[in-house]
């Protein structure tokens, strides 16, 4: 997620970058030949640009609209694994109480297991949506959270990992009930914790194996390009040598609109426009460590070069 506090003209002028300057060689081209050569056959002064601009940026602004409004679920989705993930953790390390001093160790190891495998389901929900390699980063969570060999070895075997993990946590909460740690009550309380978590995970694969219909990136583009080529030929008889200055700040309104809605369609496609994941997964770790009682926390997602990923 791009993260500047002032404007950069640079990018901006960067991010259309090759069609921009196609669009003002072509506006030059234009006003040469019918100026500089005389060759009037070139403008096309009636064409009626103001109705093309208006059709095309309702096109725009309705495809931008379903664009943001999948990125902005997204980020709702991942609100809601904080919300959860903070629940979780808070219900394992206080809801929890073991049958007399000599369990007390051993459910302390089952509340850091739990926890870290919160932690490591996070992580793997990152990587899994994103389609990297998690085990980089899961490896020292699971061996943090107890995990042997062999268990680390059937869970990278699994296709779904951040459901096998849910799926793990599910069963510790069964044991722990059936060790009488915690009431039905409160196992039901932790059970709709991991079941939003289900849901929130349901729902951002659905966004990342759904993408926009082809007809939202094919049309509105190929609109635009007909709309900026027709620019400077509507336009060269009214502002002479001008015209590329005022066709190739309009057509880069319109390129740049075009270029924002592709961008946004898929949140989860590791570019620089997807939602901050790795900032979030970051501020869960340590929010559940310090749940933890630990006090060396990672530090905080930092921007890179005004991206925060």
């Amino acid at each position: 997620m791009i993260v500047p506090k002032t404007p950069q003209l640079r990018r901006m002028l960067q991010y259309v970058g090759l069609p921009l300057l196609l669009l003002a060689g072509f506006d030059l081209a234009v006003v040469v030949a019918y100026n500089g050569f005389h060759l009037e056959w070139v403008a096309l002064p009636n064409i009626p640009l103001a109705l093309y601009g208006s059709a095309i940026g309702i096109i725009l602004g309705f495809r931008n609209n379903s664009a943001y409004s999948r990125w902005w679920e997204a980020r709702t989705l991942w609100g809601t694994v904080v919300n959860n993930s903070r629940s979780l953790g808070r219900q394992v390390t206080t809801g929890m109480r073991a049958n007399g001093a000599a369990e007390a160790a051993e459910l302390k190891e089952v509340q850091r297991c739990m926890v870290y495998h919160q932690i490591a389901f996070v992580h793997a929900l990152r990587q899994h949506l994103r389609g990297l390699e998690p085990w980089w980063e899961l490896k020292p969570l699971l061996e943090s959270a107890g995990c042997s060999v062999d268990e680390m070895k059937g869970l990278s075997e699994q296709k779904n990992l951040p459901l096998a993990l849910q799926q793990r946590m599910g069963r510790m909460l069964d044991d722990c009930l059936e060790r009488g740690w915690m009431d039905p009550m409160q196992w039901r309380a932790m059970d709709e914790s991991l079941n939003d978590l289900v849901d929130a995970q349901g729902g951002a694969e659905r966004i990342k194996n759904t993408p926009m219909p082809k007809q939202y990136d094919y049309f509105p583009q190929f609109f635009v390009q007909i709309y900026c080529v027709l620019l400077p030929l509507a336009l060269v008889t009214s502002m002479g040598w001008f015209t590329p200055l005022g066709s190739t700040l309009v057509g880069f309104m319109f390129l740049a609109l075009d270029k924002i809605g592709r961008d946004l369609e898929d949140p989860f496609d590791n570019t620089i426009y997807d939602i901050p994941m790795t900032a979030i997964s970051k501020t869960i770790e340590t929010n559940l460590r310090q749940m933890l009682g630990e006090t060396e926390l990672p530090e905080p997602e930092k921007p890179v070069a005004g991206v925060l990923w």
